[in-house]
């Protein structure tokens, strides 16, 4: 199994376990796992409706590292000319359009944030810096995943 992974997956391997901060939250280990890796540049790709939140992310890492945002609406594609479909309406969620953007500020590590249901896939395929996810959407536990295991639907 080992030959799985050449010398830069261990070392970026190495790094995450040296980021594990015991009673601290993903943003700070996010933050030492940057730090540990020599990391500057960060890129955060958010859905359009978490523009205040991943402003917040924003201020917070730009106190150590140079951070771009772009939102999913990026580019601004009717969905109709998208989908070259006249029924569509309104305009399109575009996640190629944001990894591309994060690639051209070359960025070195990208956060997937709130990005919809396979919109993330796309953007994590077509990032060309690692991506990790930082929020997943679910609308119905407020974008808390977790509940969903803790609080089963069932009486």
């Amino acid at each position: 199994m080992k030959n799985l992974y050449n010398k830069d997956d261990l070392k970026l391997m190495r790094a995450a376990e040296d980021s594990l901060l015991v009673g601290q939250n993903r943003v700070a280990e996010l933050m030492k796992y940057a730090e540990n890796t020599g990391i500057k540049r960060i890129g955060i790709a958010h859905c359009v409706g978490m523009t205040r939140e991943a402003n917040e992310l924003k201020q917070r890492l730009g106190e150590k590292f140079d951070v771009y945002t772009v939102d999913c609406k990026y580019g601004r594609i009717p969905a109709a000319e998208l989908f070259e479909d006249d029924s569509a309406r309104g305009t399109s969620c575009n996640p190629a359009g944001q990894a591309n953007f994060l690639s051209e500020k070359k960025t070195e590590l990208n956060i997937s944030f709130g990005l919809c249901m396979g919109h993330d896939v796309i953007f994590n395929l077509k990032s060309k810096a690692p991506t990790t996810t930082l929020i997943v959407k679910d609308r119905e536990h407020k974008h808390n995943t977790y509940n969903e295991f803790i609080k089963p639907n069932n009486p």
